[in-house]
């Protein structure tokens, strides 16, 4: 007995290409509805301010000056967006932040959560050059930090012990503090985890672990002799 489907009628196959062209353009009409009543509800309800001071030959356009009318209302509600967020907003925002700072117990969390954003942000992000694998507090207890600097300085010179590398601990869950660390290189392995990655596994004590594939080692292919 045969698999192969019957052939589609000639009814079924017009059927299916207007269903497929509705689907295509409903898109598109909604969009253009969209845009038509808010030229309208916008347009329309100012332009009644401005139409008056128009020549007569110009009036009978209202579709032309709704259009107008809500490019301008666009224009000056982006205006004020971009004043409120430059200029009244940082000082609304300080407001806030006075206020908040006033509520025990409140205060705590949010200088917290300020203080790990202003660490992991964008600016300091840089800051972490790799996520490593250190030995801390003690020989055989490994975990996770941050290489700052491999730079030798006075504090690496003087301790007399060879090169030294910088590394930053940070505590867990909240990473804003920790402990500033120098291991010799050997003591310091890299990993191939991103920062952020590292961040995460670390504010989550160890409960988001970014997946991780071992890059195995080619086959040593004998030369032909």
């Amino acid at each position: 007995m045969s698999d192969v489907p019957p052939p589609t009628s000639r009814i079924a196959s017009i059927r299916n290409a207007f269903f497929t062209g509705a689907l295509l353009l409903a898109p598109l009409v909604v969009t253009l509805w969209a845009l038509g009543r808010i030229i309208d509800i916008v347009g329309g309800t100012f332009r009644p301010f401005f139409e008056s001071y128009l020549p007569d030959s110009l009036q009978g356009l209202p579709l032309i000056w709704d259009l107008v009318a809500t490019l301008v209302i666009f224009a000056l509600v982006t205006a004020l967006g971009f004043l409120s967020h430059y200029v009244f907003g940082r000082v609304f925002l300080r407001l806030i932040e006075r206020s908040i700072l006033t509520i025990p117990g409140v205060n705590a969390v949010y200088n917290s959560v300020r203080q790990i954003v202003a660490t992991f942000g964008s600016k300091n992000r840089n800051l972490y050059n790799k996520v490593v694998l250190v030995q801390f507090p003690r020989a055989g207890t490994w975990t996770l930090g941050f290489l700052t600097n491999k730079a030798q300085s006075e504090a690496q010179i003087k301790a007399g012990v060879g090169e030294l590398w910088t590394v930053f601990v940070p505590t867990t869950p909240n990473p804003t503090g920790g402990y500033l660390l120098m291991f010799p290189p050997h003591e310091v392995i890299e990993l191939e985890m991103s920062v952020g990655d590292g961040m995460k596994m670390i504010i989550s004590g160890g409960a988001v672990v970014p997946p991780w594939s071992e890059k195995k080692p080619a086959p040593v292919v004998p030369p032909i002799r």
